[in-house]
């Protein structure tokens, strides 16, 4: 089975730093404050889709200002990674060692998850990933698609898992089998909204979901 992740949210615990940097590039472009339960619903989305999204009626210089000191007040945060949520690296080293493709599917640039990785020392962690300034943001399922094709394996064949709508929306539209994790940034009642065969409140939950198929 190819297993694909969404990275913050769902691997990683970093919801409140982008939260934190995305206000202070709001600050800095002069647009209006917004607090945290509304800015952590575009976690996920590409960087262009996230602002345009937080502030529609923003004009394109006060766009590209808010995207270039996020990137700036996130790089300076981020020297000290998030953390990986509880049982992530155990869980995901298990399928690893029982020979899962692991993947990663995340709105971060590919310059930012690089960054990370490298931070974690997960260089060549993963088997793959897709970030979304290579492809389309989600929840366009273009990047579920291109690492399906990647390894050759059909969407029934997979899994996707993630903590927002997003995710779990691009995975229903070409009929992949999809998890929610409960911990992330969007509510259960909008994660069962788009029919993931589970929603887990802890990760050896996707862990054990995941396994269960192999002996199904």
């Amino acid at each position: 089975m190819l297993c694909i992740f969404d990275w913050d949210g769902t691997l990683s615990d970093s919801a409140e730093k982008i939260v934190s940097c995305m206000q202070r590039a709001a600050e800095d472009a002069k647009l209006h404050h917004l607090p945290g339960s509304e800015v952590q619903k575009i976690i996920g989305l590409g960087l262009p889709e996230a602002i345009a999204t937080l502030y529609p009626e923003a004009e394109q210089g006060q766009r590209d200002m808010v995207r270039q000191r996020y990137s700036e007040h996130y790089i300076k945060a981020d020297q000290v990674p998030s953390p990986l949520f509880a049982g992530v690296v155990e869980a995901l080293d298990e399928l690893k060692g029982k020979g899962y493709t692991i993947a990663v599917a995340t709105g971060k640039s590919r310059k930012g998850l690089d960054r990370v990785l490298g931070n974690l020392g997960m260089e060549d962690y993963f088997h793959s990933s897709r970030c979304a300034d290579e492809t389309r943001s989600k929840p366009h399922p273009l990047m579920l698609e291109q690492l399906l094709g990647e390894f050759g394996r059909e969407a029934e064949h997979a899994v996707m898992v993630g903590d927002t709508s997003f995710d779990l929306e691009m995975a229903a539209t070409i009929d992949m089998p999809r998890i929610g994790v409960s911990y992330g940034v969007h509510e259960v009642d909008v994660l069962k909204a788009h029919g993931p065969q589970l929603v887990a409140h802890e990760f050896s939950e996707v862990y054990d979901w995941i396994v269960s198929q192999a002996r199904a």
